[in-house]
């Protein structure tokens, strides 16, 4: 596995496990550390994704629930909703890749990790915000 999949992965399981205990982040990132082994690249990034994530959370499901068609928000599966978190927060916070890698990551991911609808799922909403923040940043770069 390539040290960032690994990483986004190693994010993934914190982020989770911050969603259903409550636990000091920097806690239950050290423990992710402590399972697998990273080298100080990927826990740098894995820091940073990580918390940013943890401190985007309500921003990243308003874009969430925007953008959903026939369903509501409560009824996304955590891991999904933990899995688009990452990806968002890696996409408009997190200038390291370009969005459309953070796109195809998260998608692998659910492929990997969630069911055989998820990946399709987590691609249509991410695919709608990553064409809306490019239509913002168009339209912002135009009135500059």
């Amino acid at each position: 596995m390539h040290p960032r999949r690994k990483a986004r992965v190693g994010v993934l399981c914190g982020l989770y496990a911050a969603a259903i205990v409550n636990e000091d982040p920097v806690k239950i990132l050290n423990d992710i550390y402590a399972r697998e082994s990273y080298d100080k690249t990927s826990k740098k990034f894995m820091h940073s994704l990580f918390m940013e994530a943890i401190s985007q959370v309500d921003i990243c499901d308003e874009l969430i629930n925007r953008h959903l068609k026939n369903w509501e928000f409560s009824r996304i599966a955590l891991l999904d909703k933990q899995i688009m978190r990452m990806a968002i927060t890696e996409m408009l916070f997190i200038n390291d890749v370009p969005p459309k890698v953070a796109m195809s990551e998260a998608i692998e991911i659910a492929k990997e990790y969630s069911t055989a609808e998820s990946s399709s799922f987590v691609n249509g909403i991410l695919d709608a915000i990553y064409k809306e923040s490019k239509l913002e940043k168009t339209t912002q770069a135009k009135a500059s």
